[in-house]
């Protein structure tokens, strides 16, 4: 591990995001360093880091609070990016997350194309070229890639001395995110306590290893965050989603925000819905605080 950057860094210029955006993002930000759950202030500190996987060498932000840890260390949280990977407004959000007690981990996704920031330069998903440059970039995270990322994630984690293995962990993804969270629960079991997915795409497919089958292999409770959109498209998958639940057992909230549209939760995203974000947030957030001990 090398400490390139100890202190959060301001998002670049290109990052997408508007000033209304950032005035959010900041003002969630003290509002989290101020408090936590038990109303301490946490300062946090943000390092670049490079994670050993079996397929290379992993760009990663890590980020932790400052300050004396609880008895045996921070809880861990991985956190998986959208499609459009590791890049200024995820930092902002581990430093968000980290800030309420949690020691994160954001990994760049596409790590075996390059470093972060991947993809580059501007980006219009209505272009198809540069739609499939994209996708390109997805096809090498199939669900066994995604396996051996995670496990890579966790061993970095719970080799830092900050972190308590022993408590369970975290794991939240947006959007190609969802899915990876639900495969990091399947092949980390003992370890993953909870799930968080937001606008999600894929979890229900007719593949044997769809993510809604994994669930019987999970130990986790999980927090399924909808767009409404997505829901207009395959209505049947928070269905097929509550049903796998239950007969795996597994406790689990699914719900479709309403007025909310496919990338809502991230900053800098055209259809970012302050309202519908921190109200996912905040459900994120309860669900780690219960399960995160």
């Amino acid at each position: 591990m090398h400490d390139d950057n100890n202190t959060p860094q301001a998002p670049r210029s290109g990052s997408g995001l508007s000033r209304r955006d950032l005035g959010v993002l900041a003002a969630g930000a003290a509002v989290a360093v101020s408090t936590t759950a038990e109303g301490a202030p946490l300062k946090v500190m943000e390092m670049d880091v490079e994670v050993q996987t079996p397929d290379g060498l992993c760009d990663a932000v890590f980020v932790h609070p400052t300050g004396k840890a609880p008895a045996g260390g921070w809880p861990a949280v991985l956190v998986w990016t959208d499609i459009m990977g590791l890049r200024p407004v995820f930092r902002q959000m581990a430093s968000r997350m980290a800030a309420e007690g949690y020691a994160v981990l954001v990994p760049n996704p596409f790590y075996r194309k390059g470093r972060a920031p991947m993809p580059s330069g501007p980006v219009n998903w209505a272009d198809p070229a540069d739609r499939a440059k994209l996708m390109e970039l997805r096809s090498a995270l199939t669900p066994e890639a995604t396996a051996r990322d995670a496990i890579a994630g966790f061993a970095f984690l719970d080799g830092q001395s900050m972190v308590d293995p022993g408590k369970g962990a975290g794991v939240q993804g947006y959007c190609m995110g969802g899915p990876m969270a639900f495969q990091a629960a399947a092949v980390l079991p003992d370890r993953v306590a909870a799930v968080g997915s937001f606008h999600g795409g894929g979890l229900v497919t007719a593949s044997p290893d769809s993510p809604h089958r994994l669930i019987t292999r999970t130990r986790a409770d999980y927090l399924v965050a909808i767009a409404e959109n997505d829901d207009q498209k395959e209505p049947q998958a928070k269905d097929d989603l509550r049903s796998a639940f239950k007969a795996a057992g597994r406790p689990a909230t699914v719900e479709v925000y309403a007025g909310a549209q496919h990338g809502w939760c991230v900053p800098g995203s055209p259809v970012y819905n302050p309202e519908g974000a921190e109200k996912a947030w905040s459900a994120l957030l309860a669900l780690y605080r219960r399960r995160l001990t």
